[in-house]
């Protein structure tokens, strides 16, 4: 099956990685705002072709997907012309910064039927690589960044969308806080966020990009039946133990594992697991997150 990559960032390489891995996949093109970086990613990963233009990159003869993983305010763009384009496409969290374009997407993936998908790691895998420091709005990388992350609908949107999934339920009861923004980029650099759904379970979530320290996150969960901490690829019971997880899937890598799940659909024709359609109803509470934070400045 031939794919195209849109956005060779920092996380696009970590795709391109992850897509080597998987038998029966060629990338195409890779699509980039940046010519320098799609040249240089196309001449450094053996890829035939280049664009800085989406539609030509699409049209490259026997593509049929495409993998987003553009800055988060180019995803819905991306998307809906990967989706008009007869492409089924994989989208990298989150899949919008907005609910109204959210709903774009999930309507565009209904009208054509193709695999529309999230690019969901904390469902595929106990794994969020994402990396909270932004002071300097850099990337994962290092590299000076051409946009603006967001805490509530990047990083939040992971855990939100998580909880959700893992309960069967939607959230009920929510309440944020947020510290003031940055001076220069204009975001909140700290935000806390309690969550509860109809059951009684509880989320409780921290987020700060003035962390100083290891870049990166874990979970903690605490259960009827024991706690247990997810960081990253590793699972750990509540005295620190590790848990051996290395038999639940066929890789350990969470990136892997979500771009298997999206050709595996397309092949069977069905709906993947973390479909847009799923992810609808976190970032339907993600905007209710945002109303209650701008209700209280």
């Amino acid at each position: 099956m031939k794919v195209v990559l849109v956005g060779p960032g920092a996380f696009g390489q970590k795709h391109l990685d992850a897509l080597a891995q998987i038998d029966g996949i060629e990338v195409a093109s890779v699509c980039g705002d940046n010519a320098d970086q799609a040249r240089d990613t196309a001449q450094k990963r053996g890829i035939p072709h280049w664009s800085t233009d989406l539609p030509e990159s699409l049209a490259r003869p026997g593509v049929a997907a495409a993998i987003v993983t553009s800055p988060t305010p180019l995803h819905t763009t991306h998307g809906l012309q990967c989706l008009e384009a007869g492409k089924h496409v994989h989208i990298e969290i989150p899949i919008a910064d907005s609910l109204a374009d959210a709903e774009r997407l999930v309507a565009a993936q209904q009208r054509t039927g193709l695999v529309a998908m999230a690019g969901e790691l904390t469902i595929q895998q106990m794994d969020v690589q994402t990396f909270f420091f932004r002071r300097t709005n850099t990337n994962a990388l290092g590299q000076p960044r051409s946009w603006t992350d967001h805490l509530l609908w990047h990083h939040a949107c992971h855990t939100v969308d998580l909880f959700q999934y893992q309960t069967g339920q939607t959230v009920t009861q929510l309440q944020a806080l947020q510290g003031p923004p940055h001076p220069e980029l204009g975001i909140a650099m700290d935000m806390s966020i309690g969550l509860k759904v109809p059951s009684g379970a509880l989320c409780t979530l921290s987020l700060s990009f003035n962390n100083e320290g290891p870049f990166g996150t874990f979970f903690r969960y605490i259960c009827d039946h024991g706690t247990y901490l997810a960081r990253y690829d590793d699972l750990f019971d509540g005295k620190d133990q590790r848990i051996d997880v290395s038999h639940v899937d066929v890789s350990m890598n969470g990136i892997e594992l979500q771009q298997r799940e999206f050709f595996d659909a397309i092949r069977e024709g069905r709906e993947p697991n973390a479909s847009v359609g799923q992810v609808l109803e976190a970032m339907r509470t993600l905007h209710r997150l945002e109303a209650h934070l701008n209700a209280h400045v």
